[in-house]
């Protein structure tokens, strides 16, 4: 059956992608992919010959007229991010609005998310969070960092490696130097860890020992 397939593939341990990932991969008729590359050895891995085209924040816009149009003439795609679940701070969005305004089915199957590993094994309280990404690099940033202190649930961010200490002076500013922070750092590759403490502790910390790997911050609410 011709639909959009959203598969999530390991954040680093190839042992996470799952049974039912591989099926579909080795059975649709095309599968996009951020980086072909990096999409490449985990294809090779678990012997998956199907075919792969580019589909990255540069080209989507192009793609997705393109892609709709293969799927209603009948193929079945599937979309790949380089590691996690598609569309979550990657490629994926406009592709999933695109065929639901088509009325073509879309299958987002379960899998790796950074964030939830992170989130959890923080210790910070989960019932209730929101996912904030990325923050913006330059503009709006500080606007965004004044709303955020007055939010009362758990907060998650995304953070690359060379920006994590400007972030977390950030957040000792704005949200104050006993705020609760926990950074995840290479989650499940083998130099994974978790930071925990508050932020001015957790500041100091990456200070002192500048962080390689991807990066997910969890801080707790505003009391």
């Amino acid at each position: 059956m011709s639909k959009l397939y959203l598969v999530p593939t390991p954040i680093g341990n190839l042992d996470d992608m799952t049974f039912r990932a591989v099926k579909v991969l080795k059975e649709v008729d095309l599968i996009l992919a951020e980086d072909t590359r990096t999409s490449g050895k985990l294809l090779k891995h678990f012997e998956i010959a199907t075919q792969m085209k580019s589909h990255h924040m540069h080209n989507e816009h192009k793609m997705v007229d393109r892609v709709v149009q293969r799927i209603e003439s009948g193929e079945s795609v599937a979309l790949i991010s380089d590691a996690g679940t598609p569309a979550i701070s990657d490629p994926g969005f406009l592709l999933t609005r695109a065929c639901i305004e088509k009325n073509i089915e879309v299958d987002c199957l379960p899998g790796a998310t950074a964030f939830v590993p992170a989130l959890v094994n923080s210790g910070l309280p989960n019932d209730k969070f929101v996912f904030e990404g990325f923050l913006p690099v330059k503009k709006g940033r500080q606007t965004r960092l004044k709303i955020l202190a007055e939010e009362t649930r758990t907060m998650i961010f995304y953070e690359s490696p060379h920006k994590l200490v400007k972030t977390l002076g950030h957040f000792t500013e704005y949200f104050g130097e006993d705020r609760q922070v926990s950074v995840s750092r290479e989650l499940t590759k083998m130099f994974e860890e978790t930071i925990r403490g508050t932020a001015i502790e957790v500041l100091a910390y990456y200070t002192n020992k500048p962080p390689k790997g991807e990066i997910v911050i969890v801080v707790g609410g505003s009391k």
